[in-house]
């Protein structure tokens, strides 16, 4: 007879329905504990001696506390490119015992790479006689070897679902003793250093068990495997049933199948059914077509309408058992470059879940906690997850159901960075077999749509491997649609992939002055499948410090402190908040231009960003507009969000967003609405706002219907500017009337014609004889510096802030997060201007050299300010103003002197502080020697920044061209 150790099925989306406490033993709790470093267990046999001490589960070693120490020697689980931190002179401070500050990820309370023994005594019923026992352990981590008082029970070794012995030969009424042996080490099977199931960058490579753990009591003849195929087009639940038997002989008797909408607020109940089953052998597949009956309830998005299934094993003996399924009617296909559910298009608004999870260090198991999560992402817009390189419990799935989320769960593995895919290494199997046991516990649940094998692998034979992967996968269960890999555009192709994931169509087109109408059309033009942009964003924000005492749990977010402390010593400690919301204005700048240019672009299928919370390894990526813990940073609303990603979001095609007072101003508006249905006799309407909020022109364009689909033509906007006479800046607002659906943009208008007349103020390109006599004498001067600045020449600076962190990408430019100023400052009367980053800028400070002002008293402040990465943290500006000896001066690094007839921006701004030069108002606060000035522009070394590591990402290595 076949011994059965691994029945996934009974746990997950499929519960005994009819259990009661004496069917359940629960082994929450204390358990008696060991930690093995020297791997001495096995041979020492301590599964028959008792454990000296004692842990709570569930629960990890970090969570009780327990492991070593964190110091300059922890081996840890992930790639580090940066090593400057152990060899720095700067970060000695942060490599004391007692002060042990990692920068590269949060740093547990403790930390443990190796075995760890887990004991439990139980006492078997008597009623429990030959019944069918099975030990579940819903998320150990990671691989589990199990014995019953000396006898081994099995080894087990999934990332993604419950590991579930059958103990049923072992566990006699009586008392017992079970041992668990964990051993989190990587070793034959090696998924990666990087992925998301086991890296030190997220989750942490931790050692326990979570969520449920229980013995369970069932019948001897059981169901092993139900499975739910919707057949939408023909009304129909295809039930695919594994029955298994002990040591019956021949069994027969009826199945019972009975299904009712419970979430859909309808309470529809289906009609029952009943077949008969035989089983001859110790297992038999029954497959049932069960006819769903009128007013099915369809799944989706926007109605995500469910259905309890209870499936009953009725023996001619009499003797029953249930268990329960949810599951839901929907048909997610491909149909071209569109996704459908249910016949509809779809347009998936993603992100990338990366299993970080500061509290606990391990995903959470309860329900409550995800429908949070996807509560809050659909909030902000969003209607689909991929979770890189790692698996969500059932709790996620269930939650995604109920809430309406489509999800792309992958195999555990980032199969790169000392591993390799399509190489005949262990992990090739391992992922055939990982995918299977997800399939095989989660495979029903209506949020389940997608699936890949994993994260950019390595492998010169990968794209045949994912090739065959693919095929496997289509042939086996048609409920999702498969692609071989998420992957950047380095990696190779692989045509059977049912959809792609890729990231190409993703970037800013910001090497021209901004507007509105790029697309990414020309990256996906040839694709024949839908294409979803691959980890899209990636925009940094300075960190939020607020957020440091919100780690109160295993992780301790040591890299903030660095960071805070670092900006101390720089003397900008205090500017800390004011960085955070001015670089995050311009983080949510880049993420609603590039979101639009994704709605924009025909055909496109979707995105995944990476990523609308915080990231918080490899090096520390502050990419989100929410933080680890999925709290808003506080300078952008979901309400915000939702005005350019949303089902419906209405677009203003602009060449771009600066124009004179001679122009027109010329949008065609446009939506792309993948909503329920399409709109019917809407009508939109227009207006363009100035600061105060007054109406200067408005519109209303032709009312209309919106079908389902991208680039909707509502109509153009024309509007003469002729009637502005100053500097402005401006909103135009287009809204559907009578709904929630809007969106704006800035605008910013100037004058045609400025008097440049300097009057006293004497401006030069040098700081030269000339202009030290004028300061001598008590007068003005302006120096016009671009191109000349030697001290900070070495910061790289474009429009756009820094891409995933300087760390990470071993300081790729840029280096920059944005600008800071305020507003008030009368040298801004004439140049309208937030206190942060914003269009009219881009002309001013993309590839503008900035000033490093380490020499300028501690207590300065620049006009223009430029916020720098805060791995350095430099002081930079590029407006400076100071009284220098008897004189006053302005300096700046941006080009105010070129081509003016055509960078109206450059033109007004140089207008505005000649005017405040001009004014009664110019009077510098700080006082600087003229060698500080002087020293800006002496030659000097460039400063590079040693990493310590020659190894790199692999989108800074030499790419090779596909064939």
């Amino acid at each position: 007879m076949k011994k059965v150790l691994l029945i996934s099925s009974l746990f997950t989306c499929l519960q005994v329905s009819a259990q009661t406490q004496r069917d359940t033993i629960s082994l929450q709790g204390t358990w008696q504990f060991r930690e093995d470093p020297a791997d001495k267990g096995i041979t020492e046999k301590w599964f028959a001696q008792q454990l000296p001490g004692t842990i709570r589960l569930p629960g990890s070693m970090t969570s009780n506390n327990m492991g070593d120490n964190v110091t300059i020697h922890t081996k840890w689980t992930g790639s580090i490119y940066d090593s400057s931190w152990y060899f720095n002179p700067a970060m000695e401070k942060f490599r004391q015992p007692e002060k042990c500050w990692f920068p590269f990820w949060l740093t547990p309370v403790k930390y443990y790479v190796g075995p760890a023994w887990y004991q439990r005594t139980v006492n078997i019923p008597d009623q429990w006689q030959r019944r069918r026992i099975i030990l579940q352990l819903e998320r150990p981590h990671w691989e589990t070897t199990v014995w019953v008082d000396s006898h081994p029970a099995g080894m087990q070794n999934s990332l993604c679902t419950a590991h579930e012995y059958d103990l049923s030969a072992l566990l006699t009424p009586g008392k017992h003793t079970i041992s668990v042996r964990i051993d989190n080490r990587t070793k034959d099977i090696n998924v990666g250093p990087d992925s998301h199931s086991i890296t030190d960058h997220t989750q942490g490579n931790w050692n326990g068990m979570v969520g449920q753990l229980q013995l369970v009591a069932g019948a001897t003849v059981w169901m092993e495997d139900v499975q739910v195929f919707p057949d939408v087009a023909n009304g129909l639940a295809k039930v695919r049933l594994k029955i298994g038997k002990g040591n019956a002989s021949s069994v027969g008797g009826k199945v019972r199948l009975k299904a009712y909408s419970f979430n859909s607020g309808a309470g529809r109940q289906v009609p029952q059914l009943e077949i008969p089953f035989s089983l001859q052998q110790d297992t038999t597949t029954v497959e049932i077509s069960y006819p769903m009956g009128k007013d099915i309830q369809l799944w989706d998005e926007f109605n995500p309408a469910l259905y309890n299934l209870t499936v009953t094993l009725i023996r001619d003996n009499g003797e029953q058992q249930s268990k329960q399924v949810q599951f839901g009617m929907r048909d997610f296909k491909a149909d071209g470059t569109r996704f459908t559910v249910n016949g509809r298009p779809v347009f998936l608004r993603g992100t990338v879940e990366n299993c970080v999870f500061p509290l606990t260090g391990y995903p959470p198991m309860d329900e409550s906690a995800w429908i949070r999560i996807f509560k809050i992402a659909k909030s902000y817009g969003l209607n689909h997850m991929r979770f890189h390189s790692w698996c969500p419990p059932e709790a996620a799935f269930s939650a995604a159901d109920k809430t309406g989320f489509y999800l792309q769960p992958e195999g555990p593995s980032w199969a790169n960075h000392g591993t390799s895919l399509g190489d005949g290494l262990p992990v090739d199997q391992y992922i055939y077999d990982e995918t299977n046991r997800i399939t095989k516990a989660y495979g029903n649940h209506a949020s389940f749509c997608m699936l890949a094998y994993g994260n950019e692998p390595r492998g010169g034979k990968q794209a045949a491997w994912l090739g065959k992967f693919v095929n496997y996968w289509k042939q086996k269960d048609s409920r999702r649609l498969y692609t071989g890999a998420s992957v950047g555009m380095s990696w190779p192709w692989v045509p059977e992939s049912e959809f792609i994931v890729k990231s190409g169509p993703r970037g800013l087109r910001w090497s021209r002055p901004p507007g509105s109408s790029f697309d990414y059309y020309d990256k996906i033009k040839e694709q024949k499948v839908p294409y979803v942009t691959h980890e899209m964003g990636q925009w940094c924000v300075f960190p939020d410090f607020r957020e440091i005492k919100k780690y109160t749990g295993v992780f301790r977010a040591h890299n903030f402190e660095l960071f805070r402390e670092h900006l101390s010593d720089q003397h900008m400690g205090a500017q800390a908040e004011d960085f955070l919301n001015a670089s995050g204005k311009l983080q949510v700048l880049c993420y609603k231009a590039e979101i639009e240019a994704t709605l924009r672009t025909p055909g496109l299928a979707g995105f995944q960003l990476l990523s609308l919370n915080d990231y918080s390894g490899q090096g520390t990526a502050l990419v989100g507009i929410l933080n680890a813990f999925w709290d808003e940073k506080g300078y952008v609303t979901a309400e915000e969000f939702r005005r350019f990603c949303a089902p419906t979001v209405l677009l203003a095609k602009m060449d771009r967003f600066v124009y004179t007072s001679s122009d027109t101003l010329s949008a065609k508006v446009v939506a792309a609405h993948f909503g329920n249905a399409p709109l019917q006799q809407v009508s939109p309407s227009w207006r363009v706002k100035n600061k105060k909020g007054e109406i200067i022109a408005k519109g209303i364009l032709p009312v209309t219907n919106i079908p389902l689909g991208d680039n909707i033509s509502l109509g153009e906007i024309s509007v003469p500017l002729n009637r502005i006479s100053a500097a402005t800046a401006l909103q135009l607002e287009v809204s559907l009337d009578k709904t929630a659906i809007i969106n704006n943009w800035p605008l910013w208008v100037y004058p045609d014609t400025l008097n440049m007349a300097a009057g006293d103020v004497y401006i030069t390109d040098t700081l030269d004889a000339a202009a030290q006599q004028r300061l001598d004498k008590g007068g003005k001067v302006l120096l016009l510096a671009a191109g000349k600045v030697q001290k900070g020449r070495e910061v790289i600076q474009s429009f756009t802030p820094v891409f995933w962190n300087t760390s990470w990408f071993k300081m790729r430019p840029p280096h920059t997060l944005g600008i800071l100023c305020d507003p008030a400052h009368p040298a801004f009367k004439n140049f309208p201007t937030e206190y942060h980053s914003n269009y009219q800028w881009w002309e001013l400070v993309n590839d503008a050299q900035l000033m490093e002002l380490s020499s300028f008293p501690a207590t300065y402040k620049p006009i223009l300010q430029g916020i720098d990465t805060w791995f350095l943290n430099r002081r930079l500006g590029m407006i400076l103003e100071a009284n220098v000896g008897k004189g006053r001066l302005i300096v700046t690094s941006l080009d105010l002197n070129r081509k003016l007839e055509t960078r109206h921006a450059a033109g007004q701004l140089r207008y505005s502080l000649l005017q405040y030069m001009s004014s009664a108002a110019f009077k510098p606060a700080a006082n600087i020697p003229l060698a500080a000035i002087q020293e800006l522009f002496a030659p000097q070394t460039i400063k590079g920044v040693n990493m310590y590591t020659k190894d790199s990402p692999d989108e800074l290595k030499p790419k090779k061209t596909d064939k």
